[in-house]
């Protein structure tokens, strides 16, 4: 066994972070207020929204965005199976239904042939996810939106900073939401964003993530605030803190930094595993700026005797993080039993979560922790190759 360790992942938090949490709490004012509305305009300005509305998770904002472009009980929200639950929970909170499809079989982005054979007359949304943080084929999907006067909320929590042809993800589809969460490609702990060019969807989001009363609620028990607000819907409590935010402030301005660190371990990954058929690379399509926040390697069973989880298991022995992204929604039993999904439903999610490993990746890899990777790697398909 190595006595190098390489975590799947690990956080990059500085003394400029530790700084600006100290002086929001010597502030006096913790909660959502001056350091978030910061937060809320740089992070619009970096991906080129004209709106940005802050939220205490990524799942948080898919709930808001999906409320905002009206979701209602009855109507369907078509999303990949190859995602995480929240994708899919939201929906379910609104008591809509989610239709699940396939996946492309080179990006896993969801597939926009799958897409449109699922239309229906109660179709509401599109929901694509940037798999990994490569975009989905947006204009493909913009078209089948505008053909059929659907919506388009992307769940971008793989995707900063990320773009197609030139447009950043956050300034694409109607809405477009954000995570933060600890493993993410910035992080505020738990946090989420939510991003439009539509004043009236980032009125709303920003109303009902403070159960639905007036706008700027939280400025009330400021000095320039007033005491008088008004419930306009039942709402959520989805706000993100001041506390949160500084530490937002601070990380998305090492966002392209991080950026830069990422990619330069997938070229590292990519030339290294470039002559091993046994390994399937993760792809950048042309005229896509990928953000590298996952590097998924899908292991070709044919040619090794070993399994996906054995080789799991023996990175694992020389203390190498790993993890798989993701069991398919339609395996899971919620899916299975309320929608009747099958296992062989989607092949193309099916075949890759059977075959995927995701490697680390991350700013605070060193040059020894990503040889240690990719020394691992080629010395387990050497040993185990047929």
């Amino acid at each position: 066994m190595s006595e190098h360790a390489v975590p799947f992942h690990l956080p990059e938090i500085g003394e400029e972070e530790i700084r600006a949490v100290t002086e929001t709490l010597r502030s006096g004012w913790l909660t959502t207020g001056q350091r978030t509305k910061q937060f809320e305009q740089e992070f619009a300005q970096a991906v080129h929204a004209t709106h940005a509305v802050a939220t205490n998770s990524g799942t948080a904002a898919l709930h808001l965005a999906l409320e905002a472009v009206g979701v209602k009980e009855g109507d369907e929200v078509i999303l990949p199976t190859m995602t995480f639950a929240a994708t899919a929970e939201v929906v379910s909170y609104l008591r809509a239904k989610p239709v699940l499809v396939d996946s492309e079989p080179d990006t896993l982005n969801l597939d926009p042939d799958a897409v449109k054979q699922a239309i229906t007359p109660r179709t509401k949304v599109i929901m694509p996810v940037h798999f990994a943080g490569h975009p989905c084929a947006m204009d493909r999907l913009l078209s089948l939106a505008t053909e059929y006067e659907l919506k388009v909320v992307e769940d971008a929590a793989h995707a900063l900073p990320a773009a197609d042809h030139g447009r950043m993800v956050g300034a694409i589809g109607d809405i477009t939401c954000f995570s933060f969460y600890a493993t993410k490609s910035i992080t505020t702990g738990e946090g989420g964003m939510a991003t439009t060019h539509h004043a009236h969807y980032a009125e709303r989001m920003r109303s009902m993530s403070l159960h639905g009363i007036t706008k700027d609620a939280w400025s009330r028990y400021a000095g320039t605030g007033s005491w008088y607000y008004e419930i306009r819907e039942p709402g959520f409590k989805y706000n993100l803190t001041d506390i949160a935010a500084s530490i937002g402030i601070e990380q998305l301005r090492k966002s392209r930094r991080f950026w830069t660190a990422r990619a330069r371990i997938a070229a590292a990954y990519h030339d290294a595993f470039n002559e091993l058929p046994e390994i399937q690379r993760p792809l950048c399509r042309p005229g896509y700026e990928h953000a590298w926040h996952l590097y998924v390697i899908q292991l070709n069973p044919e040619r090794l005797r070993i399994t996906r989880d054995d080789f799991i298991e023996a990175l694992k022995k020389e203390q190498i993080g790993t993890s798989v992204h993701f069991m398919p929604l339609h395996m899971h039993p919620y899916y299975r039993e309320r929608y009747g999904y099958h296992r062989d439903d989607f092949p193309h999610a099916c075949a890759a979560f059977e075959r995927s490993i995701s490697l680390p990746i991350y700013s605070r890899m060193s040059e020894a922790d990503i040889r240690h990777v990719i020394d691992v790697v080629r010395s387990l398909i050497t040993q185990y190759r047929r």
